[in-house]
């Protein structure tokens, strides 16, 4: 077993551009072409090409780049019991476009035995060696949450669950059998996906708590205590972080806002020893509020965009690296890109080339600031 753990000085998200075989693999799936166990031999062997770029790459975590879903949420979602894959009439609309219609249903109580990802780590695991740690990928139970709560999914949800603490405590039961799953398999670096968080400091998403008479002290309250709670008993050499995103959809994005809003939650009070911070353009605001992570825990500056081939000028990303020193130390700073490269299977639009050029910038700069 590796005996790393992360962030890793240079790091990534988890998430890769989706190669076109398997692509259409999985449509061919869906279409009913060849059976389950023809797309899973495309899947490994795709992942395992993969995890060979990511060594190749310097790089020493290593994914399966989400290469099994559709998207980097619901399929996780989909996994656990009690939930429903389902259509909605719209996706959510990004800015510049809309996103493909899959959600989620409550249809019972909800529970995590079982759980089809747990088999996906494995895979995943056995390439480990002395210099890489295979991470996995989840989102956070605050995004159960909202999905469960998306437009009229509330009304599904609360025919299920009339008391909402027993909601909260099933989530967080479901994500705790599968964090001991995924332990007893061998994971040990457990990254949770959350952008709850960025909806929240959104102005529009302001209007939507005004009319609601809901405050962002009474949501911040409420995603934090269920994901504190989703945490309660985590064994205490597995490395959780997570990752706070805006949308990343195709190369566009959801919402906008700076951390200052949430920073006296996210930061000083969620219980995960690393947060990977999207700071890849003005949506995300000033380093300032990172005066309030936690002492001891870590922060992974997302200076490097996924959403555009263009590469940064290395100068001026570690001028912000720099920047970001005045409200933390730079031991406890890391870099990576902001987002991964594939939030969904439709991918970002770069190229695989575009791809590995950034994560090769990303190791560079990371080497200049804190040697090899």
């Amino acid at each position: 077993m590796s005996n790393l753990h992360g962030p890793f000085r240079y790091d990534f998200v988890g998430s890769f551009l989706r190669p076109e075989r398997l692509k259409e693999a999985r449509v061919q799936y869906k279409e009913g072409k060849i059976d389950a166990a023809a797309l899973k031999a495309v899947e490994d062997e795709e992942i395992t090409k993969l995890i060979q770029l990511q060594k190749d790459a310097g790089y020493h975590a290593i994914t399966d780049g989400e290469f099994r879903r559709a998207y980097w949420h619901l399929d996780f979602m989909w996994g656990l019991n009690g939930v429903d894959e389902i259509e909605l009439d719209h996706g959510y609309y990004f800015h510049g476009e809309e996103t493909t219609h899959g959600s989620v249903a409550c249809v019972g109580k909800i529970s995590g035995e079982n759980h089809p990802f747990v088999e996906h780590y494995k895979f995943v695991k056995q390439f480990e060696d002395d210099n890489t740690v295979a991470r996995q990928t989840i989102p956070a139970p605050s995004q159960l949450l909202a999905e469960l709560y998306r437009e009229d999914n509330g009304k599904q949800t609360d025919s299920v669950y009339s008391d909402k603490e027993a909601l909260y405590a099933d989530i967080a039961k479901a994500y705790q059998t599968v964090i001991k799953d995924l332990y007893d398999a061998g994971c040990r670096n457990l990254q949770l996906d959350d952008c709850t968080w960025g909806m929240l400091v959104d102005d529009s998403y302001h209007k939507f708590m005004a009319e609601a008479g809901l405050t962002l002290e009474e949501e911040a309250e409420k995603y934090l205590r269920l994901n504190n709670l989703a945490l309660e008993g985590h064994p205490e050499d597995m490395t959780i972080t997570t990752h706070v995103c805006r949308g990343n959809y195709h190369s566009t994005w959801a919402s906008s806002g700076a951390y200052d809003p949430i920073a006296p939650f996210l930061f000083a009070q969620e219980n995960v020893d690393a947060f990977y911070l999207e700071y890849d353009d003005e949506r995300s605001g000033s380093f300032a509020p990172l005066a309030e992570i936690a002492p001891g825990k870590k922060v992974v500056l997302g200076l490097v965009t996924t959403k555009s081939p263009v590469l940064e000028d290395k100068a001026a990303v570690e001028a912000r690296i720099k920047e970001a020193e005045a409200y933390i130390p730079k031991d406890r700073l890391y870099l990576s890109p902001q987002c991964g490269f594939a939030s969904c299977e439709i991918g970002n639009k770069l190229t695989v080339d575009d791809e590995k050029a950034k994560l090769a910038l990303v190791k560079e700069i990371a080497e200049d600031v804190w040697g090899k």
